[in-house]
């Protein structure tokens, strides 16, 4: 049966989206928060896009942004050369962590006792939680500003990416591992716990090594240039956007496009699927955050599967019980001028 994707539109920044992170999966759902350009990271219900609140204190973008695994505190890094610490239900600022340039990557240990901090000044910074005035540990190597440093392997080990090469750090040593190196810029990277599997992104390449010993899996050619992939918890998929504004949907088995969708009004900067995989976000420089179905007409958060009248030989069609965005909107050629669709305010659907 044929379906076409409907997304849910989240309004409310005013600049490019350039990183979104989901929670683990709390006993209220999860939780999505955003870091755009605007300087004002935003708070969602994970499965249906719902604003829940905006962090405000930073006084540049923010490059980066996460949550810890059951959402009780979020981190931001920006381009006022500082990572802030935040209470996600309050919304309260607990700690601003000065650096020497900007911030760009901030991601919490599992048992939220430890951030790790990267960005332009090349150095890996792990500051201690329940010591807010020590001096983090710093852990230097990188010849050029870094992009993204995650936690991997328990919290063992780390992994970080600058323009052209990405390294694997151990964490009780401070000491490198082993490094890749790539003959273009390192777009992104992600890191899949189950099977402790890497994501990395560069031009129009997918490739997934192993987050332990960073020896290649696969590899995956695409017709764009690639911005940021997520692979599905469970490995049956993989999605990516880019510079074409479109949606790449994958399967990571064999390799075979599924879909591949316009899926905003200008580059896509992020996507990432959600905990439990039942939809992914996808973040762009249009200014909005897009929600997307896995298994498109399936009954989920705020979209109902309609089943066709027996008689009228409808094909289904999912449908979305608050304002979306058209079809013929996502299907508009963003021919107009580019700057008066990226400076408008959106107006605030979810």
């Amino acid at each position: 049966m044929a379906m076409r994707q409907t997304p849910l539109t989240c309004s409310g920044h005013t600049r490019p989206v350039v990183d979104l992170a989901f929670s683990g999966i709390t006993p209220y759902g999860y939780f999505l928060i955003s870091a755009c350009k605007d300087g004002k990271p935003m708070l969602r219900q994970g499965d249906t896009g719902d604003w829940i609140g905006t962090f405000l204190g930073h006084k540049g973008a923010v490059w980066g942004a996460t949550l810890n695994k059951d959402a009780t505190k979020a981190a931001t890094a920006a381009a006022d050369f500082t990572a802030k610490v935040w209470d996600a239900v309050s919304g309260d600022e607990l700690m601003t962590l000065a650096h020497k340039h900007i911030v760009k990557s901030v991601d919490f240990t599992q048992d939220s006792n430890y951030l790790l901090t990267a960005g332009q000044d090349k150095l890996l910074r792990i500051y201690d939680m329940n010591k807010p005035e020590a001096e983090p540990k710093e852990i230097s190597g990188h010849t050029s500003g870094i992009k993204k440093a995650l936690w991997c392997s328990d919290d063992k080990q780390i992994l970080s990416a600058d323009d052209k090469t990405v390294r694997l750090w151990d964490h009780a040593t401070m000491t490198e591992v082993k490094s890749l190196s790539f003959n273009m810029s390192v777009s992104s990277m992600d890191y899949i716990p189950e099977g402790e599997i890497l994501v990395i992104t560069y031009g129009r390449s997918i490739a997934f090594h192993s987050a332990v010993s960073l020896e290649p899996i696969k590899s995956f050619e695409t017709p764009a240039t690639i911005n940021s992939a997520s692979l599905h918890p469970e490995k049956e998929f993989l999605v990516a956007g880019g510079e074409d504004f479109k949606l790449y949907k994958y399967d990571y088995n064999s390799g075979e496009e599924l879909e591949s969708y316009k899926g905003h009004f200008g580059p896509i900067h992020c996507v990432r699927f959600s905990p439990d995989g039942e939809l992914y976000a996808s973040g762009s420089e249009d200014g909005t955050l897009r929600l997307w179905q896995t298994v498109v007409g399936k009954t989920y958060g705020l979209w109902k599967c309609v089943l066709p009248e027996e008689d009228s030989g409808e094909l289904a069609k999912p449908k979305i019980n608050f304002p979306e965005t058209t079809e013929e909107e996502l299907e508009e050629i963003a021919s107009e001028n580019s700057d008066s669709i990226y400076s408008s305010t959106p107006e605030v659907k979810a």
